[in-house]
């Protein structure tokens, strides 16, 4: 797989589409635990569609935690906090 296939840019798309909603919608993750508990949660909800076999739903969930880690280095990467 390349860096531009277009495949992994639409996922890579709705990631980022999800981590500037959620951001707008909540705020920035006020602490590593935060992060922690909102990714595992979202982890949980993808674990639960997948055990029913909701394709669909799962795909949207897999989206959520993409975007969850994502915002996790976003806003809580050592480097970019002063």
């Amino acid at each position: 797989m390349e860096l531009k296939d277009p495949i992994l840019q639409d996922v890579l798309t709705q990631i980022g589409m999800e981590v500037v909603r959620a951001t707008r919608k909540f705020g920035p993750f006020a602490s590593a635990h935060e992060g922690y508990a909102i990714i595992k949660e979202e982890l949980d909800e993808l674990w639960d569609d997948v055990k029913e076999n909701r394709l669909v739903d799962s795909s949207r969930e897999a989206v959520q935690v993409g975007a969850m880690a994502a915002r996790y280095l976003i806003d809580l990467d050592p480097h970019r906090i002063q």
